[in-house]
């Protein structure tokens, strides 16, 4: 039987690189005098990441949004788009990519699907190989990803807020949204999600929709008669006729908040483990942008 590693940590790229762009940290010219802060804060944030004594980081992948449009787009024109990104950032989508590289990192560049669903199949694919596996984003819709008592031979998921230094499991999940994980695509289809487009159905607010998903799973459990309701909310007729009325659109959000779990992942366990920075592509790298300051913050390089 192979021996299961420790943990595995899994990065949402996309969402470092706003991070890093809105950061209070002066700004960075390349020598070309393109703005090249927010990629250089990502170099600098996963190299934190691989020193910090606590994470004891030796597997990781970092994916990507690449464009921001997804299939999820064909299904719903107003979801979230690259319209509106700030076009520094736009700049630095292959930029960023690139700098992971140059540190020895595995990137999922999504176009097709986005980084949450490589983060979604990352966690699912390699569950049998770790104990653990760490999520390092905020993200509400990677919540339907955390395992708290795997089976026997399946890793633990959490994830990580690296801004709160907080971790989120099964039990923080209950205790802040009141659902387990696998009602959170439920969750957003009834009470929207802005940051993806996700409208939501009217007069349905989160404490009304976290009693009904608690008490039944899902939305097609959700008895039809507001009398059969076995949860106490305020005006449940009134939102029993809601969500007749709208049931095709619960559904179709649901399935745009529903992450993918089968995104093709080519590389192996032993591709995923960070034995260093390739010197030749990260001094190119560093001359690219003018980033000697990460120099002397690579652990180790190899040739």
């Amino acid at each position: 039987m192979t021996e299961r590693r420790a943990r595995l940590h899994l990065v949402d790229g996309t969402f470092e690189l706003y991070r890093a762009h809105f950061a209070r940290r002066p700004d960075h010219l390349a020598p070309d005098g393109s703005d090249r802060k927010a990629s250089l804060g990502v170099a600098a944030s996963l190299l934190s990441l691989l020193h910090d004594p606590d994470e004891r980081c030796t597997h990781l992948a970092v994916a990507f949004d690449n464009p921001i449009r997804s299939f999820r787009n064909d299904l719903f024109d107003a979801y979230k788009s690259d319209e509106g990104v700030p076009p520094v950032l736009r700049d630095q989508f292959e930029v960023v990519e690139r700098a992971v590289r140059a540190l020895g990192i595995v990137v999922w560049s999504m176009n097709e699907w986005e980084a949450d669903d490589a983060l979604a199949t990352g966690a699912s694919q390699f569950r049998h190989d770790f104990e653990e596996i760490r999520i390092l984003s905020p993200d509400k819709d990677l919540g339907q990803c955390l395992v708290d008592t795997p089976t026997p031979g399946s890793a633990r998921v959490v994830q990580i807020d690296r801004i709160r230094r907080k971790l989120i499991d099964v039990q923080a999940l209950r205790a802040a949204r009141g659902i387990r994980p696998e009602s959170i695509p439920d969750f957003l289809a009834l009470v929207g999600d802005t940051a993806d487009g996700i409208p939501g159905l009217p007069g349905i607010g989160e404490k009304t929709a976290a009693a009904l998903l608690d008490a039944y799973g899902h939305l097609e459990d959700i008895p039809e008669d507001a009398s059969a309701w076995r949860v106490k909310v305020r005006g449940a007729e009134g939102l029993a006729d809601t969500l007749r009325a709208r049931r095709d659109d619960a559904l179709l959000y649901r399935k745009l908040a529903t992450l993918v779990t089968n995104v093709p992942l080519v590389e192996s366990v032993a591709e995923l483990e960070w034995k260093g920075a390739p010197r030749v592509l990260f001094d190119a790298f560093v001359r690219e942008v003018g980033g000697q300051s990460l120099v002397a913050r690579v652990p180790r390089f190899f040739h």
